[in-house]
């Protein structure tokens, strides 16, 4: 019988500050790209969106997003939800995110 590791949501966060967005070269999570993080028994559900509806980095920023949450002790199984609703917009980033962009 194998021993049920439970998955840590802020190791979640955390592993998800490591996916850059290509074109602004901040993370996903400072940029505010992630609108729902759900842990159960061995899989991450993620809700995620884009700066842009028609981003051609989408399937790149959904494979990394997998690709960290899948190196997490416990992770199987990790189920990304593209979402356009509600759109993103410059305030959901951090204030740090911001100052990097020069938005203050």
């Amino acid at each position: 019988m194998t021993e049920s590791v439970r998955i840590d949501e802020n190791t979640c966060w955390e592993a998800l500050k490591k996916v850059i967005d290509p074109e602004l070269q901040l993370d996903i999570v400072s940029l505010g790209l992630v609108y729902k993080l759900e842990t159960t028994a061995s899989t991450v559900e993620l809700d995620l969106t884009l700066t842009s509806p028609g981003c051609p980095l989408a399937p790149e920023l959904i494979m990394s997003a997998q690709n960290e949450l899948l190196k997490i002790p416990g992770v199987e199984k990790a189920d990304i939800h593209l979402v356009r609703s509600p759109p993103w917009t410059p305030d959901m980033m951090t204030d740090d995110a911001k100052a990097v962009l020069g938005m203050f």
